[in-house]
């Protein structure tokens, strides 16, 4: 028999109360414990976990770190705050000062959004820093002590709605660059006045042994905008550069991407090399300005106007280093080159003129230096900086100044590849005529070769040599030429003077003062006297080579002729690149009978800067001692011409001068001395 009990008999009305019952119990033991962790995380001592928060960070971050102050944490809030007093980060160990510090701050004050943070992202209301002091550090092999994390790279900064930075000091070194800058970092968070909030950094040091400053400034960092762009100004200043920035950050907190307006100024745009790592070559003295547009791992400066020395330059320029070495792509034009800002390319001297120019006193010197310089540029090329980037460049000139010679017309093609920098082609044009060029540096050895090969056709020889003012040109007509050198070398000078190659220069027709042909065969009655009379009598150039054997820097002359209808001269003797002297000796002898002609050797020698025009001594000998069997001078010209241009072989002066070698007698061995009455 079952025995019923009192719960037997219990009612709906009984079952709901005693559910009601356990849920406030339930409740009251939530609130409890809530009340509890909030009392827990009210009164507990976050100090006491400082040790293992730091070993924490240590073993995160791959450094030292120490928290020496109070740290205090504030969880119970949309907005968690941490406050850590006494914060000091670690240098790495390649850094070689294992009791140094990278980072130190008298105390660090993060607040981060919460339910943000619970999806992995970070966003900040307020990141303040109170009396930081930085030892930044850039070494040789690229390594950075910034970057956090066991030799992994640091990101960038999360976006911060109110950044704050109170008497915050900076030392850097970077030493690929030779860099050192000490500095001060501040917000004015809790200044007054138009510029209270406003960014700035303000430092001082050297770079490559020459002064340098910076003053970077920007907008307010209270309340910033996360998603609109951030207004900054920057000036800096590098031995004689000097570079204006006024532009915006993409967004704020986010390097990755700007744009400014850049004003640079400078002795030499070489000098850029320490700044940018970029090898820009060296120039006169510069002004430009332009639009630089940043994104990524691109950098395009873009709209470019001013002048380099007495040249206008216009164009773009643009650097990626997506393949993790600088490439850069420029296209620039000038409507106006000064030829002597384009030798500085080739290591001469920079010079310039205009507003960029040096002071007086600094081209006195650069004069007087230049004057005692060599004719062929002696500055050291530096190929181990050209191994570091490579390059495209497409330049042109539109005209030229400032010039010894014509030009109309310049083009360059330039390519830099791990080392290898060729320009094919260097192009100059002249009223008639073009001189085309392809040259190369091998920079990728210990020892750069260079070589050239250049052409000139279809020159007109007026234009190469000079004549009184309103008087006519001595001699006019076609000129050919075509140099062939390779050298070793880390300069230009060097590299001549190692060179191995040819040099051939051809006139195949044209026609000249028969006074000066006179000359040429020493015929002083007749060529002085057509002279001093001005007589413009013209007598025809039939052909005239002169070709060059170069070996060790060594031009020895192959064959030297110059045949016209009164006089055929041919010519020996040798010249040195190293050195850059000469020492030629021509012989000529007229075509028909002189009364009162006397033949003399006329030397050409000298220093290439300062060429001297003479007679050699020695007894006079009479017309019909210098008779020459023009087969053993004229053989070789079949295969000079074509050397110089296929189409020279074709030439009908040239070619009569050949036909004419090939039936040409023996030389005269003997002469008939010259009496004193012929020598008056």
């Amino acid at each position: 028999m079952t025995t019923a009990t009192h719960a037997d008999f219990a009612g709906p009305k009984d079952a709901a109360a005693s559910e009601k019952r356990a849920v406030r119990w339930l409740g009251l033991a939530f609130a409890i414990l809530t009340a509890a962790i909030v009392l827990f995380f009210a009164v507990f001592d976050w100090d006491w976990v400082r040790g293992p928060v730091a070993r924490f960070a240590s073993d995160a971050t791959g450094r030292r770190v120490r928290i020496d102050g109070h740290l205090k944490v504030h969880l119970l809030t949309m907005t968690p705050r941490v406050t850590v007093g006494g914060l000091k980060i670690g240098q790495p160990s390649w850094a070689g000062d294992s009791d140094g510090d990278m980072a130190e701050v008298e105390q660090l004050i993060v607040e981060a959004k919460l339910l943000p943070l619970l999806t992995g992202h970070v966003v900040m209301p307020l990141l303040e820093l109170d009396k930081p002091n930085f030892d930044l550090r850039h070494d040789a092999k690229g390594r950075s002590n910034w970057s956090l994390g066991n030799g992994a790279k640091g990101g960038k900064l999360p976006p911060i709605q109110r950044f704050v930075v109170n008497d915050g000091h900076i030392h850097y070194v970077d030493l690929p660059r030779k860099l050192t800058i000490t500095g001060m970092i501040d917000t004015n968070e809790r200044a007054g006045g138009a510029s209270a909030h406003a960014f700035s950094l303000n430092g001082e040091g050297s770079i490559n042994t020459k002064p340098f400053t910076i003053r970077v400034s920007g907008g307010p960092l209270i309340n910033v905008k996360l998603n609109a762009p951030y207004p900054f100004s920057g000036d800096v200043r590098a031995g004689e550069t000097h570079i204006v920035a006024t532009g915006t950050i993409g967004k704020a907190f986010d390097l990755s991407t700007f744009n400014t307006q850049l004003h640079l100024t400078g002795r030499d745009l070489g000098d850029l090399y320490d700044l940018t790592g970029l090898v820009l070559p060296n120039t006169p003295a510069y002004e430009l300005q332009g639009k630089l547009d940043h994104s990524g791992k691109e950098y395009d400066f873009t709209g470019i106007a001013g002048r380099i020395g007495g040249s206008d330059l216009r164009g773009r320029f643009s650097v990626s280093t997506a393949s993790g070495r600088p490439f850069v792509n420029a296209w620039l034009r000038s409507r106006t080159l000064d030829f002597k800002d384009m030798s500085a390319l080739f290591g001469a001297a920079p010079g310039g003129k205009g507003k960029a120019s040096a002071k007086p006193a600094q081209k006195a010197a650069s004069a007087a230096l230049a004057a005692q310089q060599r004719f062929l540029p002696d500055a050291p090329l530096a190929t181990d900086r050209i191994q570091k980037m490579d390059a495209r460049l497409d330049y042109a000139a539109e005209s030229v100044t400032d010039t010894f010679l014509p030009l109309r017309h310049v083009q360059l093609k330039l390519k830099l590849d791990h080392g290898l920098l060729t320009a094919d082609p260097l192009d100059f044009d002249f009223p008639q005529g073009r001189l085309t060029s392809q040259i190369s540096l091998n920079g990728r050895g210990k020892v750069p070769v260079t070589s050239l090969d250049a052409r000139l056709s279809n020159a007109e020889l007026k234009n190469f040599v000079p004549s009184s003012k309103g008087a006519e040109a001595p001699i006019e007509g076609l000129f050919a030429a075509r140099v062939k050198l390779t050298g070793a070398g880390d300069s230009v000078h060097r590299a001549a003077a190692n060179s191995d190659g040819a040099v051939t220069l051809v006139i195949p027709h044209g026609h000249m003062r028969q006074a000066f042909a006179e000359l040429l065969g020493v015929n002083a009655g007749k060529g002085l006297s057509l002279l001093l009379s001005k007589n413009n009598a013209q007598t025809e150039v039939r052909c005239g080579v002169a070709a060059f054997d170069v070996r060790h820097g060594e031009m020895a002359a192959r064959n030297i002729v110059f045949d016209t209808d009164v006089v055929r001269v041919n010519g020996t003797g040798s010249a040195n690149l190293g050195s850059e002297s000469f020492d030629l000796t021509f012989k000529g002898d007229t075509k028909k009978a002189r009364l009162l002609h006397v033949w003399l050797p006329i030397t050409v020698h000298g220093h290439f800067r300062s060429p001297q025009i003479g007679v050699q001594p020695g007894p006079a000998v009479a017309q019909g001692g210098v008779a020459l069997a023009l087969g053993a001078v004229l053989g070789p010209l079949a295969a000079i011409l074509p050397f110089v241009d296929p189409g020279l072989g074709k030439s009908a002066d040239c070619a009569a001068l050949m036909a004419e070698a090939k039936s040409s007698p023996a030389p005269v061995k003997s002469a008939l001395p010259v009496t004193p009455a012929a020598k008056k």
